[in-house]
């Protein structure tokens, strides 16, 4: 594995699909070539905070290029939640993309935000992760690997891919800049034995 591959730190074809089109868009003749590999996120399974989100999705890079070192880019996904004020009702979902670059770059950027409705935050106090609530409140099955929630409460008019893909072209703003000087991946150090 060589040359133009981007690494999607997800099986989940949608956001397989969504890291496609916003390469695409950035670079239209940058003939890359997309894999898909599972990893870690090391946050909860729905993350209840902008940082925790963030977090998972720089991780899931960071084990991407752990998994598939010889690629150019790694790429986490990671959708959250957050209340909208401290100990309030109303919760907020979002999602984080990192991007990591051979050269030790990184490029992040965070989708629109919307508001969830009262059903589905009930939901998730009681312990579901959005897609499952989802799933419950809307009659579907697996709605993360389809429109997500983001399509089903605008009817499709945003998908989850496409809500994905806008903010994988923003993540990528680095690469397309690269006269200008953005965030650089900070390496973990070593833990002495």
């Amino acid at each position: 594995m060589a040359g133009r591959t981007v690494i999607v730190a997800s099986k989940n074809p949608l956001k397989a699909l969504a890291t496609e089109d916003g390469f695409n868009k950035m670079f239209p003749d940058g003939r890359f070539t997309f894999e898909a590999v599972s990893t870690e996120s090391g946050v909860a399974v729905q993350p209840l905070s902008d940082e925790e989100t963030l977090r998972g999705a720089v991780n899931r890079a960071r084990n991407a290029r752990a998994l598939a070192p010889a690629a150019e880019y790694w790429v986490g996904l990671e959708g959250g939640v957050q209340h909208a004020v401290d100990g309030g009702e109303e919760v907020l979902a979002f999602a984080w993309i990192a991007v990591l670059h051979r050269d030790g770059s990184l490029g992040r950027a965070r989708t629109a935000t919307f508001f969830l409705p009262r059903e589905t935050t009930r939901l998730l106090r009681d312990g579901l992760e959005l897609g499952d609530a989802d799933n419950v409140l809307h009659g579907r099955t697996n709605s993360k690997h389809e429109t997500g929630t983001v399509g089903i409460l605008t009817g499709d008019v945003v998908t989850r891919r496409s809500y994905y893909a806008e903010a994988v072209v923003l993540a990528l703003i680095p690469f397309k800049n690269k006269q200008l000087t953005f965030g650089t991946e900070q390496r973990p150090r070593e833990v002495p034995a």
